[in-house]
């Protein structure tokens, strides 16, 4: 009983969740977001990708998928796995959980170990709890870059003559 109450509950969640983002997550904010993803990228040949879901589809939620699975998809949808140098990144907020997720392709895989990953993932959460969505946003895409810098600094970018292989603006999902 408890399970079906839990995943009752859960599905009402995601349901009302999906309709509307936080008043922090709207309008400026997002131009905000758009903004520091571009100039974060000027630092490194990386690229960064947000995406920002209400809830997760019913067939997620019906199969009892966690937020980790549907941004693995999502990071394939995106096409975050198509650039030159295999270092796209995703930082996946699901609004209904509060759940974060980082997905790296295989080129920053190879340079950065899971736990700085689950560390910017744990500061973000932080954030998250007290409602500081747009700051939680903001300290990951700068942990991101900064790891990103480290492994793949701008000058690779400028030399193999790339530019911006992704959109800047974050991923609104509903």
């Amino acid at each position: 009983m408890a399970t079906l109450l839990h995943r009752l509950s859960r599905v009402l969640r995601h349901g009302w969740r999906s309709r509307t983002l936080p008043s922090q997550l709207r309008g400026a904010a997002l131009e905000r977001l758009t903004q520091k993803v571009a100039q974060s990228e000027q630092a490194h040949s990386g690229q960064v990708r947000l995406c920002l879901e209400g809830g997760l589809p019913p067939s997620y939620l019906w199969r009892g998928a966690r937020a980790r699975e549907r941004a693995v998809t999502l990071f394939g949808k995106l096409r975050i796995w198509d650039t030159e140098h295999n270092n796209g990144v995703l930082i996946y907020l699901l609004l209904a959980d509060r759940a974060v997720e980082i997905v790296a392709d295989r080129g920053v895989a190879r340079c950065v170990a899971p736990q700085q990953w689950e560390r910017v993932v744990a500061s973000m959460a932080e954030r998250l709890k007290s409602g500081e969505f747009e700051q939680a946003l903001n300290c990951a895409i700068d942990e991101v870059s900064a790891l990103l810098q480290q492994h793949f600094p701008a000058s690779e970018r400028l030399v193999d003559g790339l530019g911006n292989e992704l959109p800047d603006a974050p991923v609104i999902r509903p």
